[in-house]
């Protein structure tokens, strides 16, 4: 009231900072109740009529409907229970966004078709169980008849992505691309070619200590050349070379000699694909789990100096 005199719509505009026209509409659905008309029929409102048209702006502000409004103002409903409902339902608004971006994420990123567009969101709004379908194929088709299960547990369990049921923007978007790497035949058949390659490289007995493999050997000794700026095909390289493939003949149980050499550089020109290493980038990060150290530097050392060395 203005010094006691009830407000017009006018007057409540105003103080509220809505529009006539809202005031009356508001006042039209029950919101706020005129107190007293005029002889010429022209509503006045009461005190609490500025409060309670300023908590309907805000409700509405923040997304909530005029029916759920009206049963608050009428003491219905707590504003406590209608803010726990929108929580909730704001919850499953802000995962769907989520989810959208990160496709829309991967598609700007990599540039895709329609047909991977749809793929890709497809593979993001897979159910919990659909995901673990999708996983347990992939991981069958690149473990089954690689020998004894219990062999390959560590390996398996080291290359299952495990998406959270919470997951960040930035996991939701390593999934997606990580499934689609998974669903690749052609990288389903190269990464069980490395799982292969790998195994072999483990101890017979289940029991002994680990061992590094050719890759970890070449980190061991390639490492230190390549940091310290070595020419691969310089005779400087000449002794790391040496004691590399001497320890990758032990390794492997066979002589240290020409063919040796040809076939760790083919073993190794075969593990230079990009796919691979961005798959446990990928997991890496699915997983929650510390980034993989980069082998690509060190295994292109390792092959050109092989190169060099097998030349002719």
């Amino acid at each position: 009231m203005n010094g006691g005199t009830p407000y017009s719509i006018g007057e409540l505009a105003r103080r509220t900072g809505l529009t006539v026209k809202t005031v009356r509409y508001y006042s039209d659905r029950g919101l706020v109740t005129p107190v007293d008309r005029t002889p010429a029929g022209y509503r006045r409102y009461g005190p609490d009529a500025v409060a309670r048209l300023a908590l309907v702006r805000t409700l509405r502000e923040l997304g909530i409907g005029l029916d759920v409004i009206r049963g608050v103002t009428a003491r219905e409903r707590t504003l406590g229970e209608v803010a726990a409902e929108h929580v909730a339902a704001l919850d499953v608004q802000i995962d769907v966004l989520r989810l959208r971006r990160a496709v829309l994420g991967v598609v700007a990123a990599h540039g895709t078709t329609p047909e991977e567009m749809a793929r890709m969101h497809r593979l993001a709004t897979l159910t919990a169980v659909e995901r673990r379908r999708l996983v347990d194929d992939f991981l069958h088709e690149v473990f089954d008849g690689l020998g004894d299960p219990a062999r390959h547990a560590g390996p398996r369990r080291t290359l299952t992505p495990d998406l959270p049921d919470d997951p960040t923007e930035e996991q939701l978007a390593a999934w997606v691309e990580l499934a689609g790497l998974a669903l690749d035949p052609e990288f389903r058949a190269d990464l069980r070619h490395l799982v292969h390659t790998h195994l072999a490289e483990l101890p017979a007995d289940a029991g002994a200590p680990p061992r590094p493999g050719t890759i970890g050997l070449a980190r061991l000794v390639v490492g230190p050349a390549l940091a310290a700026g070595t020419d691969p095909g310089s005779p400087g390289a000449d002794p790391v070379v040496a004691e590399f493939t001497a320890r990758c003949a032990l390794l492997h149980d066979r002589p240290d000699d020409p063919a040796l050499r040809g076939w760790l550089l083919d073993r190794l020109d075969g593990m230079r694909d990009p796919r691979k290493g961005r798959y446990f980038r990928l997991l890496a990060l699915v997983n929650g789990w510390q980034p993989p150290r980069c082998t690509a530097p060190v295994i292109d050392w390792t092959v050109a100096a092989l190169r060099v060395r097998t030349a002719g």
